[in-house]
Protein backbone atom coordinates (compact mmCIF):
# COMPACT_ATOMS: atom_id res chain seq x y z
CA UNK A 1 0.00 0.00 0.00
CA UNK A 2 1.50 3.30 -1.12
CA UNK A 3 0.56 6.47 0.75
CA UNK A 4 0.57 9.83 -1.02
CA UNK A 5 2.90 12.56 0.21
CA UNK A 6 -0.09 14.75 0.91
CA UNK A 7 -1.15 12.41 3.72
CA UNK A 8 1.91 13.64 5.63
CA UNK A 9 2.76 17.16 4.43
CA UNK A 10 -0.48 18.75 3.17
CA UNK A 11 -2.35 20.60 5.97
CA UNK A 12 -5.64 19.90 4.19
CA UNK A 13 -5.11 16.14 3.99
CA UNK A 14 -2.78 15.10 6.82
CA UNK A 15 -5.12 15.59 9.79
CA UNK A 16 -4.60 12.05 11.10
CA UNK A 17 -0.81 12.17 10.95
CA UNK A 18 -0.67 15.77 12.20
CA UNK A 19 -2.81 15.02 15.26
CA UNK A 20 -0.69 12.00 16.14
CA UNK A 21 2.57 13.95 15.72
CA UNK A 22 1.35 16.85 17.86
CA UNK A 23 0.05 14.54 20.60
CA UNK A 24 3.31 12.57 20.59
CA UNK A 25 5.32 15.79 20.80
CA UNK A 26 3.38 17.01 23.83
CA UNK A 27 3.91 13.70 25.61
CA UNK A 28 7.65 13.80 24.86
CA UNK A 29 7.92 17.38 26.10
CA UNK A 30 6.21 16.39 29.33
CA UNK A 31 8.08 13.19 30.14
CA UNK A 32 11.35 13.08 28.19
CA UNK A 33 13.11 13.19 31.56
CA UNK A 34 11.45 9.87 32.43
CA UNK A 35 11.72 8.07 29.10
CA UNK A 36 15.11 9.41 28.06
CA UNK A 37 16.70 9.73 24.63
CA UNK A 38 14.36 7.29 22.90
CA UNK A 39 11.48 9.74 23.41
CA UNK A 40 13.49 12.61 21.93
CA UNK A 41 14.31 10.47 18.90
CA UNK A 42 10.60 9.74 18.50
CA UNK A 43 9.93 13.50 18.50
CA UNK A 44 12.55 14.12 15.82
CA UNK A 45 11.25 11.13 13.89
CA UNK A 46 7.78 12.66 13.75
CA UNK A 47 8.88 15.90 12.07
CA UNK A 48 12.34 15.84 10.44
CA UNK A 49 11.67 13.01 7.92
CA UNK A 50 8.86 15.10 6.41
CA UNK A 51 11.54 17.24 4.77
CA UNK A 52 12.61 14.19 2.73
CA UNK A 53 9.14 13.85 1.24
CA UNK A 54 8.85 17.38 -0.12
CA UNK A 55 11.61 19.66 1.13
CA UNK A 56 10.35 22.76 -0.69
CA UNK A 57 6.88 22.56 0.82
CA UNK A 58 8.05 21.41 4.25
CA UNK A 59 11.03 23.72 4.77
CA UNK A 60 10.24 26.78 2.67
CA UNK A 61 12.65 29.69 2.41
CA UNK A 62 14.56 29.97 5.69
CA UNK A 63 15.76 33.47 4.83
CA UNK A 64 12.21 34.57 5.76
CA UNK A 65 12.70 33.02 9.19
CA UNK A 66 15.86 34.87 10.20
CA UNK A 67 13.97 37.04 12.69
CA UNK A 68 12.53 33.87 14.21
CA UNK A 69 15.91 32.12 14.35
CA UNK A 70 17.86 35.16 15.56
CA UNK A 71 17.76 34.30 19.26
CA UNK A 72 18.69 30.65 18.63
CA UNK A 73 21.64 31.75 16.47
CA UNK A 74 22.90 33.98 19.29
CA UNK A 75 22.59 31.06 21.72
CA UNK A 76 24.75 29.03 19.35
CA UNK A 77 27.35 31.80 19.01
CA UNK A 78 27.51 32.26 22.81
CA UNK A 79 29.49 29.02 22.95
CA UNK A 80 32.61 31.11 22.28
CA UNK A 81 32.39 32.99 25.60
CA UNK A 82 30.47 30.51 27.75
CA UNK A 83 32.24 29.19 30.89
CA UNK A 84 30.73 25.78 30.03
CA UNK A 85 31.15 25.59 26.23
CA UNK A 86 30.30 21.90 26.02
CA UNK A 87 26.93 22.37 27.72
CA UNK A 88 26.19 25.52 25.72
CA UNK A 89 27.04 23.82 22.43
CA UNK A 90 24.89 20.76 23.12
CA UNK A 91 21.83 22.67 24.31
CA UNK A 92 22.15 25.28 21.52
CA UNK A 93 22.09 22.49 18.90
CA UNK A 94 19.10 20.93 20.66
CA UNK A 95 17.32 24.27 20.78
CA UNK A 96 17.96 25.07 17.11
CA UNK A 97 16.82 21.64 15.89
CA UNK A 98 13.80 21.89 18.18
CA UNK A 99 12.86 25.17 16.46
CA UNK A 100 13.30 23.56 13.04
CA UNK A 101 10.81 20.86 14.07
CA UNK A 102 8.36 23.55 15.22
CA UNK A 103 8.70 25.36 11.88
CA UNK A 104 8.16 22.10 9.98
CA UNK A 105 5.02 21.55 12.04
CA UNK A 106 3.95 25.11 11.28
CA UNK A 107 4.11 24.49 7.52
CA UNK A 108 2.49 21.06 7.57
CA UNK A 109 -0.13 21.30 10.34
CA UNK A 110 -3.20 23.53 10.38
CA UNK A 111 -4.35 25.28 13.54
CA UNK A 112 -7.41 23.01 13.65
CA UNK A 113 -5.18 19.94 13.57
CA UNK A 114 -2.92 21.52 16.19
CA UNK A 115 -5.90 22.04 18.49
CA UNK A 116 -7.11 18.48 18.00
CA UNK A 117 -3.65 17.05 18.63
CA UNK A 118 -3.21 19.24 21.70
CA UNK A 119 -6.57 18.09 23.10
CA UNK A 120 -5.46 14.47 22.74
CA UNK A 121 -1.92 15.14 23.95
CA UNK A 122 -2.95 17.10 27.05
CA UNK A 123 -5.48 14.41 27.96
CA UNK A 124 -2.85 11.66 27.72
CA UNK A 125 -0.27 13.70 29.65
CA UNK A 126 -2.68 14.52 32.46
CA UNK A 127 -4.05 10.97 32.66
CA UNK A 128 -0.51 9.64 32.99
CA UNK A 129 0.16 12.11 35.79
CA UNK A 130 -3.04 11.21 37.61
CA UNK A 131 -2.24 7.49 37.36
CA UNK A 132 1.45 7.64 38.26
CA UNK A 133 1.79 11.01 39.97
CA UNK A 134 2.99 11.85 43.48
CA UNK A 135 2.68 14.59 46.07
CA UNK A 136 5.60 16.84 46.79
CA UNK A 137 6.47 18.69 50.01
CA UNK A 138 7.58 22.27 49.42
CA UNK A 139 9.99 23.27 52.20
CA UNK A 140 9.66 26.95 51.29
CA UNK A 141 5.97 27.28 52.21
CA UNK A 142 5.57 24.05 54.18
CA UNK A 143 2.73 22.63 52.07
CA UNK A 144 2.11 19.46 50.08
CA UNK A 145 1.02 19.76 46.47
CA UNK A 146 0.27 17.28 43.71
CA UNK A 147 2.98 17.40 41.03
CA UNK A 148 1.78 14.44 38.96
CA UNK A 149 4.57 12.73 37.06
CA UNK A 150 6.47 16.03 36.82
CA UNK A 151 9.11 17.47 39.10
CA UNK A 152 7.12 20.66 39.64
CA UNK A 153 3.48 21.52 40.22
CA UNK A 154 3.90 24.48 37.86
CA UNK A 155 4.57 22.14 34.92
CA UNK A 156 1.48 20.09 35.77
CA UNK A 157 -0.46 23.34 36.00
CA UNK A 158 0.88 24.49 32.63
CA UNK A 159 -0.35 21.37 30.85
CA UNK A 160 -3.70 21.72 32.61
CA UNK A 161 -3.84 25.33 31.37
CA UNK A 162 -3.07 24.18 27.82
CA UNK A 163 -5.76 21.51 28.06
CA UNK A 164 -8.36 24.12 29.03
CA UNK A 165 -7.07 26.59 26.45
CA UNK A 166 -7.17 24.22 23.47
CA UNK A 167 -10.48 22.71 24.55
CA UNK A 168 -12.01 26.19 24.60
CA UNK A 169 -10.28 27.17 21.36
CA UNK A 170 -11.34 24.01 19.58
CA UNK A 171 -14.99 24.14 20.62
CA UNK A 172 -15.76 27.85 20.91
CA UNK A 173 -13.43 29.34 18.28
CA UNK A 174 -12.69 26.65 15.69
CA UNK A 175 -16.12 25.05 15.98
CA UNK A 176 -15.18 21.41 16.61
CA UNK A 177 -18.28 19.24 16.82
CA UNK A 178 -19.47 15.63 17.19
CA UNK A 179 -16.81 13.40 18.75
CA UNK A 180 -14.40 16.32 19.10
CA UNK A 181 -16.96 18.19 21.14
CA UNK A 182 -17.03 15.28 23.60
CA UNK A 183 -13.24 14.94 23.53
CA UNK A 184 -12.77 18.66 24.19
CA UNK A 185 -15.27 18.62 27.04
CA UNK A 186 -13.60 15.56 28.59
CA UNK A 187 -10.13 17.14 28.33
CA UNK A 188 -11.47 20.37 29.83
CA UNK A 189 -12.87 18.52 32.87
CA UNK A 190 -9.64 16.56 33.29
CA UNK A 191 -7.62 19.76 32.97
CA UNK A 192 -9.77 21.63 35.47
CA UNK A 193 -9.32 18.86 38.03
CA UNK A 194 -5.55 18.74 37.43
CA UNK A 195 -5.33 22.52 37.72
CA UNK A 196 -7.13 22.39 41.05
CA UNK A 197 -4.96 19.51 42.28
CA UNK A 198 -1.70 21.27 41.32
CA UNK A 199 -2.58 24.40 43.33
CA UNK A 200 -0.43 26.40 40.91
CA UNK A 201 -1.42 30.04 41.36
CA UNK A 202 0.45 31.02 38.18
CA UNK A 203 -1.45 28.54 36.01
CA UNK A 204 -4.86 29.29 37.52
CA UNK A 205 -4.58 33.06 37.16
CA UNK A 206 -3.12 33.01 33.64
CA UNK A 207 -5.74 30.55 32.43
CA UNK A 208 -8.63 32.65 33.74
CA UNK A 209 -7.18 35.83 32.25
CA UNK A 210 -6.47 34.37 28.80
CA UNK A 211 -9.84 32.66 28.45
CA UNK A 212 -11.53 35.92 29.42
CA UNK A 213 -9.49 37.79 26.79
CA UNK A 214 -10.41 35.27 24.09
CA UNK A 215 -14.09 35.50 25.01
CA UNK A 216 -13.92 39.29 24.83
CA UNK A 217 -12.24 39.23 21.41
CA UNK A 218 -14.89 36.83 20.16
CA UNK A 219 -17.56 39.35 21.13
CA UNK A 220 -15.64 42.11 19.36
CA UNK A 221 -15.32 39.87 16.32
CA UNK A 222 -19.03 40.31 15.67
CA UNK A 223 -18.44 43.98 14.91
CA UNK A 224 -16.97 45.61 11.84
CA UNK A 225 -13.14 45.93 11.92
CA UNK A 226 -13.23 49.73 12.41
CA UNK A 227 -15.60 49.56 15.37
CA UNK A 228 -13.69 46.56 16.69
CA UNK A 229 -10.43 48.51 16.86
CA UNK A 230 -12.00 51.50 18.61
CA UNK A 231 -13.70 49.37 21.27
CA UNK A 232 -10.54 47.34 21.81
CA UNK A 233 -8.47 50.49 22.36
CA UNK A 234 -11.06 51.91 24.76
CA UNK A 235 -11.37 48.64 26.65
CA UNK A 236 -7.58 48.38 26.94
CA UNK A 237 -7.37 51.85 28.50
CA UNK A 238 -10.13 51.03 31.00
CA UNK A 239 -8.47 47.71 31.84
CA UNK A 240 -5.08 49.32 32.51
CA UNK A 241 -6.61 52.02 34.70
CA UNK A 242 -8.70 49.47 36.61
CA UNK A 243 -5.74 47.17 37.15
CA UNK A 244 -3.59 50.05 38.40
CA UNK A 245 -6.27 51.11 40.85
CA UNK A 246 -6.75 47.54 42.06
CA UNK A 247 -3.01 47.14 42.62
CA UNK A 248 -2.94 50.38 44.60
CA UNK A 249 -5.66 49.09 46.94
CA UNK A 250 -3.87 45.80 47.60
CA UNK A 251 -5.71 43.53 45.20
CA UNK A 252 -2.52 41.60 44.42
CA UNK A 253 -1.95 40.64 48.05
CA UNK A 254 -5.60 39.60 48.36
CA UNK A 255 -5.39 37.37 45.28
CA UNK A 256 -2.12 35.82 46.43
CA UNK A 257 -3.65 35.20 49.84
CA UNK A 258 -6.34 33.03 48.25
CA UNK A 259 -3.60 30.68 47.06
CA UNK A 260 -1.64 30.87 50.28
CA UNK A 261 1.10 33.03 48.79
CA UNK A 262 2.76 36.17 50.12
CA UNK A 263 4.23 39.22 48.43
CA UNK A 264 7.58 37.44 47.96
CA UNK A 265 5.91 34.86 45.67
CA UNK A 266 7.47 32.01 47.64
CA UNK A 267 10.97 33.41 47.39
CA UNK A 268 10.81 34.42 43.74
CA UNK A 269 11.49 38.10 44.43
CA UNK A 270 14.74 37.14 46.16
CA UNK A 271 15.61 34.87 43.23
CA UNK A 272 14.94 37.75 40.84
CA UNK A 273 17.33 39.95 42.79
CA UNK A 274 20.05 37.32 42.51
CA UNK A 275 19.43 37.05 38.78
CA UNK A 276 19.65 40.80 38.26
CA UNK A 277 22.98 40.87 40.13
CA UNK A 278 24.30 38.05 37.94
CA UNK A 279 23.14 39.85 34.77
CA UNK A 280 25.05 42.99 35.75
CA UNK A 281 28.33 41.10 35.56
CA UNK A 282 27.94 40.40 31.80
CA UNK A 283 25.34 42.93 30.61
CA UNK A 284 25.87 42.97 26.85
CA UNK A 285 26.07 39.33 25.73
CA UNK A 286 25.54 37.46 28.97
CA UNK A 287 27.36 34.55 30.50
CA UNK A 288 26.50 32.10 27.71
CA UNK A 289 23.46 30.02 26.83
CA UNK A 290 22.80 27.51 29.65
CA UNK A 291 26.06 28.66 31.19
CA UNK A 292 24.81 29.64 34.64
CA UNK A 293 23.02 26.61 36.11
CA UNK A 294 26.03 24.28 35.90
CA UNK A 295 26.96 21.81 38.61
CA UNK A 296 30.16 22.87 40.34
CA UNK A 297 29.66 26.60 39.73
CA UNK A 298 29.57 28.41 43.11
CA UNK A 299 26.56 30.70 42.56
CA UNK A 300 24.39 27.96 41.10
CA UNK A 301 25.31 25.59 43.93
CA UNK A 302 24.47 28.27 46.50
CA UNK A 303 21.02 28.93 45.06
CA UNK A 304 20.28 25.21 44.71
CA UNK A 305 21.09 24.78 48.38
CA UNK A 306 19.05 27.79 49.49
CA UNK A 307 15.98 26.59 47.56
CA UNK A 308 16.36 22.92 48.54
CA UNK A 309 16.97 21.68 44.98
CA UNK A 310 18.54 18.30 45.76
CA UNK A 311 18.78 17.24 42.12
CA UNK A 312 20.88 20.34 41.32
CA UNK A 313 19.18 20.67 37.95
CA UNK A 314 15.97 21.90 36.36
CA UNK A 315 16.03 25.24 38.21
CA UNK A 316 15.85 28.80 36.87
CA UNK A 317 15.15 32.41 37.88
CA UNK A 318 11.38 32.09 37.31
CA UNK A 319 11.42 35.07 34.96
CA UNK A 320 12.08 34.78 31.23
CA UNK A 321 13.68 38.20 30.88
CA UNK A 322 16.02 37.85 33.85
CA UNK A 323 17.04 34.35 32.72
CA UNK A 324 17.67 35.64 29.20
CA UNK A 325 19.67 38.60 30.51
CA UNK A 326 21.89 36.32 32.58
CA UNK A 327 22.59 33.90 29.72
CA UNK A 328 22.53 36.09 26.58
CA UNK A 329 22.62 39.67 27.88
CA UNK A 330 20.79 42.70 26.53
CA UNK A 331 21.25 41.55 22.93
CA UNK A 332 19.61 38.18 23.54
CA UNK A 333 16.78 39.71 25.55
CA UNK A 334 15.98 42.17 22.77
CA UNK A 335 16.00 39.41 20.15
CA UNK A 336 13.67 37.21 22.19
CA UNK A 337 11.35 40.15 22.91
CA UNK A 338 11.34 40.96 19.19
CA UNK A 339 9.95 37.50 18.39
CA UNK A 340 7.47 37.59 21.28
CA UNK A 341 6.08 41.07 20.57
CA UNK A 342 6.07 40.60 16.78
CA UNK A 343 4.03 37.43 17.18
CA UNK A 344 1.72 38.95 19.79
CA UNK A 345 0.91 42.13 17.87
CA UNK A 346 1.06 40.43 14.47
CA UNK A 347 -1.74 38.02 15.29
CA UNK A 348 -3.64 40.71 17.21
CA UNK A 349 -3.56 42.88 14.08
CA UNK A 350 -5.04 40.04 12.03
CA UNK A 351 -7.74 39.44 14.63
CA UNK A 352 -8.77 43.11 14.69
CA UNK A 353 -8.36 43.77 10.97
CA UNK A 354 -9.69 40.64 9.25
CA UNK A 355 -13.40 40.06 8.96
CA UNK A 356 -13.00 36.61 10.49
CA UNK A 357 -9.75 34.85 11.36
CA UNK A 358 -10.23 32.09 13.96
CA UNK A 359 -6.73 30.69 13.38
CA UNK A 360 -5.02 33.95 14.31
CA UNK A 361 -7.32 34.32 17.32
CA UNK A 362 -6.11 30.96 18.62
CA UNK A 363 -2.46 31.80 17.91
CA UNK A 364 -2.88 35.21 19.54
CA UNK A 365 -4.16 33.34 22.61
CA UNK A 366 -1.00 31.21 22.58
CA UNK A 367 1.20 34.32 22.53
CA UNK A 368 -0.91 36.01 25.20
CA UNK A 369 -0.61 32.97 27.48
CA UNK A 370 3.17 32.78 27.01
CA UNK A 371 3.53 36.55 27.46
CA UNK A 372 1.66 36.57 30.78
CA UNK A 373 3.58 33.54 32.03
CA UNK A 374 6.94 35.00 30.93
CA UNK A 375 7.08 37.21 34.02
CA UNK A 376 7.05 34.25 36.42
CA UNK A 377 8.10 31.21 34.36
CA UNK A 378 10.58 30.06 31.69
CA UNK A 379 8.62 28.55 28.80
CA UNK A 380 10.19 29.64 25.51
CA UNK A 381 13.98 29.43 25.77
CA UNK A 382 14.61 25.72 26.41
CA UNK A 383 14.59 22.79 23.95
CA UNK A 384 11.96 20.06 24.14
CA UNK A 385 9.47 22.28 25.95
CA UNK A 386 5.85 22.65 24.90
CA UNK A 387 6.05 26.42 25.41
CA UNK A 388 8.92 26.94 22.97
CA UNK A 389 7.30 24.59 20.42
CA UNK A 390 4.04 26.57 20.45
CA UNK A 391 5.98 29.85 20.54
CA UNK A 392 7.85 29.18 17.29
CA UNK A 393 4.88 27.45 15.68
CA UNK A 394 2.71 30.54 16.23
CA UNK A 395 5.48 32.93 15.17
CA UNK A 396 6.10 30.98 11.99
CA UNK A 397 2.43 31.22 10.96
CA UNK A 398 2.95 34.97 10.54
CA UNK A 399 5.28 34.27 7.61
CA UNK A 400 2.43 32.62 5.70
CA UNK A 401 0.08 34.84 3.76
CA UNK A 402 -2.81 32.47 4.46
CA UNK A 403 -2.24 30.84 7.88
CA UNK A 404 -5.02 28.38 7.16
CA UNK A 405 -5.83 26.95 3.73
CA UNK A 406 -9.12 28.26 2.44
CA UNK A 407 -11.74 25.68 1.55
CA UNK A 408 -11.81 24.81 -2.10
CA UNK A 409 -14.37 26.73 -4.06
CA UNK A 410 -16.85 24.87 -6.15
CA UNK A 411 -16.36 25.22 -9.86
CA UNK A 412 -19.52 26.55 -11.49
CA UNK A 413 -20.09 25.22 -14.98
CA UNK A 414 -22.44 27.19 -17.15
CA UNK A 415 -24.44 25.22 -19.67
CA UNK A 416 -25.12 27.16 -22.83
CA UNK A 417 -27.58 25.94 -25.45
CA UNK A 418 -25.96 24.65 -28.57
CA UNK A 419 -27.50 25.44 -31.91
CA UNK A 420 -28.48 22.32 -33.85
CA UNK A 421 -26.99 23.98 -36.92
CA UNK A 422 -23.56 24.51 -35.33
CA UNK A 423 -20.76 22.68 -37.07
Amino acid sequence: MKLAKAAFVDPEQNALYGMAAVALSLFVFAYSGRFGQISILAYYGAWLPLALLDYRKVLGNYLRYLWILSFAILCFVSVFWSPAPGISMRTAIQYLTHIVCALIAMRTVSVVTLARGAIIGCAVVLLYSLLFGVYFFDPLDGTYSFVGAFASKNQLGFYASLGLFFSYAGIMILGLRRLWLLAGAGTALLSAYSLFASQSATSVLTTVVILAVLAGLQVLGRLAPSARKMLFAGGLIVLVMGASAAMAFGAMDAVLGIFGKDSTLTGRTYLWQQGIEAARQHPLLGLGYQGYWVQGFPEAERLWEEFYIGSRSGFHFHNTYIETMVETGVVGTLLLCLILLTGFFGHLKRVLHDRRNPASLVLFGVFALLLVRSFVEIDVMHPYHVGSFLFYFAAGKLTLRNPEPAPARRQLVRLRPVSPYAA
